[in-house]
């Protein structure tokens, strides 16, 4: 098993002791085990632990999932999709009176005291319906916790997999100029704010590269990168050129960031 740490960034740092303890239940008990949802920052940390010692299947319900559960196994036969344990929840509400948000769905399940990582994406078609995936084994507790979004009540019933959404792309992609590809630089474009508040938000672990909170703000952003500030949103970072006056064009793909009020 490898030795990773990350340096400066106890978040990370206490996500290499939770899975590094995983592991040892699998090398050393021979046990099988099956993770929380994992974002992809954890799952690289994973990832990164285990090497070659044990099998990795990672599984979020539907084929693009960002949140996954992972199985870790000593035993290199692929798992089936029931091994997961992940259930469809479908949101009902009244649709011709109220309009949601990711935000909104987020926000209620997370403050309705269930844990981040025991529930995975929420996905929409962008028509008003809205879904999400959750830990099979605490269905009757989402569906008695989460009665209500804001102020608006609502049901959760569990359906098959085969009923989940089309999911709708609600990204954008646009085009900033930066004079420079540091992360505060590019990140200050992006979010139309100085340098200073980004260098602001970094210290106040706002702000992540890759999943992971970083703390310098000094670090150069490179093609691929995913960046998220937290209240704004999340983009990756699709091209970059120069422009003739010597500045950097920097295209990226931009979602989850804050969205239109309920209609009234």
């Amino acid at each position: 098993m490898k030795n990773v740490v990350f340096k400066g960034n106890l978040s990370d740092q206490k996500t290499v002791d939770r899975m590094n303890g995983l592991i040892n239940d699998v090398i050393y008990k021979h046990q099988k085990v099956l993770t929380e949802f994992l974002d992809p920052g954890e799952r690289d940390i994973l990832k990164k632990l285990a090497g070659n010692e044990v099998c990795l299947q990672s599984f979020g319900g539907y084929l693009n999932a960002e949140k996954k559960r992972v199985v870790i196994t000593e035993d290199w036969n692929t798992v089936s999709p029931l091994s997961y344990q992940i259930s469809l929840f479908e949101i009902e509400y009244p649709q011709k009176f109220v309009s949601l948000t990711h935000s909104d769905v987020l926000g209620s399940i997370a403050n309705a005291g269930i844990a981040t990582s025991t529930f995975g994406d929420i996905i929409t078609d962008g028509n008003g319906r809205w879904q999400f995936f959750g830990k099979s084994e605490l269905t009757d507790f989402f569906q008695y916790e989460i009665t209500h979004i804001g102020h608006t009540k609502v049901k959760l019933r569990p359906i098959s997999s085969e009923k989940i959404l089309a999911v709708e792309d609600e990204s954008k992609h646009l085009t900033v100029i930066a004079s420079s590809l540091r992360l505060d630089a590019v990140l200050a474009a992006i979010a139309k704010q100085s340098r200073s508040q980004i260098k602001d938000n970094i210290k106040n672990n706002l702000v992540k590269l890759n999943w992971h909170t970083i703390k310098d703000f000094n670090i150069i952003i490179e093609e691929d990168n995913v960046l998220s500030l937290r209240h704004f949103g999340r983009c990756k970072i699709m091209g970059i050129s120069t422009t003739k006056k010597g500045n950097y064009k920097v295209v990226y793909k931009l979602w989850q960031t804050k969205r239109k009020k309920r209609r009234s």
